[in-house]
């Protein structure tokens, strides 16, 4: 008996979903000054494409 839960598997449960959470903390506190991907020349010329499709539209 775990902390008052009688399955073990409830108390499995418990514990994967406390490392799953950890899991993604640490990856996030990881990542959280990583900074933005460099704009890429293609997604320059997407952007310009869309702009000038949507002013045709209007």
């Amino acid at each position: 008996m775990i902390f008052g839960i009688q399955d073990p598997w409830v108390a499995v449960a418990y514990l994967l979903s406390f490392c799953g959470a950890l899991v993604c903390v640490v990856y996030g506190v990881m990542q959280w000054n990583r900074g933005d991907e460099p704009v890429k020349p293609e997604d320059v010329q997407w952007a310009k494409e869309e702009k000038e499709e949507i002013e045709e539209a209007l």
